[in-house]
């Protein structure tokens, strides 16, 4: 997290400090460095000259100013949803560049990537390859597809974020995967452009990635030797990042280890859908410290950001390292960092040591992705701002949500006295 950087005792990103930040935005709140996404999107474009293509990942980080400093670079994206097209297209990206996945695509989703003219859909079964060749047909229009292939590889990654084995509901199994091309061919408004594989997120080895591209391109032989030549491999995303004392293998490293294992493949071009490795250093949630309490076994810093704000501690037990933005001189506290959601599972941090007093701003550390976008108004708490810092400036991209906000769409039903 370069761009996050303590000077004279306050931690600033680029050149504004968190507590000014926090000052005019108040907290909880969503901070995010365009230089650091930018640093590392072209960590990853600096390795993939066309024909190869990097799709950033939307459901990482969906906010449109996110969206468009991506697009601006000439990013192409992975979607899961109609709504992500949306957005992506909102935010001036290129429907040629949009790659449509998602196991459960809609009738009307599928009309309406169709009407976009999006780049392709990465196709997740029989059932929807049949929909989506019906569909095309009726529109009188020719739909671009790559089969998501299942290959049984263990990324090694927590089971919520593991995607590649057969117990996964994610892709084509690599058994069936012959047959489903075979039958696909013979389709109408169809046209194969690629294979797809993604074995999960987080992961911190280089060499599942390769394992699943090794069974990749056997599937690509085959598929060759039958008469269906691929224009592209896509591998999707999952390189993991640092949240704590992880090791993910250098950018470059990871890509040119894949790059050698295509070098008898010069006519396949690689694809690759990366979200967090893009965007999870580039953020922090600012915080303030309400209350210090403690019982007899433990001690609690309550904070004003809640699990509705930041998912990922509850539901796969992930690790944020939180810092005080302001160095302190206050008693050293040993205790869980909770929130003011009515659940136990409600916690930032656990077991964690800080110096810390009430009032205080902490800062969650790599919370670029999977924050905002799994946030929610649980316990009617309305959702926080989103911040863009470039340089000097800071920028509200999300307003605070307002009370309003949080029951806009619900009705009143008509005064059952009255009836």
């Amino acid at each position: 997290m370069s761009e996050f950087a303590t000077r004279s005792g306050v931690l600033h990103v680029e050149d504004i400090s968190l507590t000014d930040i926090a000052a005019r935005f108040g907290t909880p709140c969503y901070v995010y460095s365009r230089a650091g996404i930018v640093r590392q999107w072209q960590a990853f474009e600096a390795h993939m000259p066309a024909p190869h293509k990097v799709c950033y990942a939307v459901k990482a980080n969906s906010n449109l100013a996110v969206l468009q400093v991506l697009a601006e670079l000439g990013a192409g994206f992975d979607v899961v949803s109609g709504g992500e097209i949306a957005r992506v297209l909102r935010a001036g990206g290129r429907a040629q560049d949009i790659v449509f996945s998602g196991v459960g695509k809609s009738d009307a989703e599928i009309r309406y990537a169709l009407a976009q003219d999006i780049g392709q859909f990465n196709v997740e079964s029989d059932a929807e390859l049949d929909r989506i060749s019906e569909i095309a047909t009726e529109m009188d229009c020719v739909a671009r597809i790559s089969f998501r292939v299942n290959p049984d590889v263990d990324a090694k990654t927590h089971p919520y974020i593991a995607t590649g084995l057969e117990a996964n509901k994610f892709g084509i199994p690599m058994k069936d995967a012959m047959a489903t091309y075979l039958r696909a061919a013979q389709l109408p408004a169809v046209e194969i452009v690629g294979a797809d594989c993604h074995i999960g997120s987080q992961l911190t080895e280089t060499q599942p990635f390769l394992d699943a591209l090794d069974r990749m391109l056997v599937l690509v032989d085959a598929l060759e030797n039958e008469g269906i030549t691929l224009k592209h491999l896509d591998m999707g995303g999952g390189l993991g990042v640092t949240y704590a004392n992880e090791t993910p293998p250098p950018i470059g490293e990871y890509l040119q280890a894949m790059h050698a294992r295509l070098a008898d493949y010069p006519h396949l071009a690689l694809y690759l859908e990366p979200g967090r490795a893009i965007v999870a250093n580039a953020g922090v949630l600012l915080t303030r410290v309400e209350y210090l309490k403690a019982n007899r076994s433990k001690h609690f810093v309550m904070v004003d950001a809640g699990m509705n704000d930041l998912l990922r501690p509850s539901l796969y037990q992930a690790h944020h390292d939180i810092v005080n933005v302001v160095e302190s001189s206050a008693p050293e506290v040993s205790g869980d960092i909770v929130g003011p959601v009515c659940e136990t599972g409600d916690f930032l941090g656990q077991n964690r040591t800080l110096r810390v007093a009430a009032g205080d701003l902490l800062a969650v550390k790599s919370a670029g992705a999977y924050g905002f976008a799994m946030s929610s108004n649980y316990n009617s708490r309305p959702r926080p701002p989103e911040v863009m810092v470039n340089g000097d400036h800071a920028y509200l991209i999300r307003a605070r949500e307002t009370l309003e906000d949080v029951w806009r769409g619900e009705s009143l039903i008509p005064n059952s006295n009255s009836q």
